[in-house]
């Protein structure tokens, strides 16, 4: 069961309200009720005002409470531009977009969680899974020690090394 509320017509721009969609759209709807209280965007207020609607239609319209519903996707779409101009000067007139969005809050009811059956490795006691634990790092141990043993090691010839004298003013009268 889906359940919407959209906002339209918003006279914000729809990627400045798309970086705080980004931001709640994988939370949790308590987490993000929060996080949106707390942004000092002037977008947080609408997509606020947006969720709070559609957490609304759940419980009235659906007799769903707020544990049973989960954020299934914010949509933020282009609206209308308004078009307007502005006069410069030599009589020209600059364009001015005056952009809008529609913001689409879409909310869905969670699944129930299954556990999964239990597989002969998780049922082992503590003791023989802390003895597979050690083992496994007693091997990567051992690999690393016989990889650093078998490089070869860069031999430095004595003719590659070169010496500085020293030249002082005294040397050069």
């Amino acid at each position: 069961m889906i359940i919407t509320a959209t906002q339209k017509n918003t006279r914000q721009t729809a990627r400045k309200v798309r970086y705080v969609a980004d931001v709640v759209k994988k939370m949790s709807i308590e987490d993000a009720l929060k996080q949106l209280a707390v942004m000092e965007r002037r977008a947080s207020l609408v997509i606020l005002k947006t969720l709070r609607q559609a957490i609304a239609n759940a419980t009235n319209n659906h007799q769903l409470s707020l544990d049973e519903l989960k954020i299934k996707n914010i949509v933020v779409d282009v609206a209308p531009t308004y078009k307007r101009w502005r006069a410069v000067s030599r009589g020209r007139a600059h364009t001015i977009l005056k952009r809008s969005c529609h913001i689409k809050v879409e909310l869905e009811k969670k699944e129930a969680v299954k556990k999964e059956p239990v597989k002969k490795e998780d049922k082992l006691s503590k003791k023989d899974q802390e003895e597979k634990k050690l083992a496994k790092t007693k091997k990567t141990t051992e690999t690393a020690k016989t990889k650093k043993a078998e490089k070869p090691r860069k031999k430095v010839s004595s003719k590659t090394k070169t010496t500085t004298k020293k030249v002082s003013k005294k040397s050069k009268e």
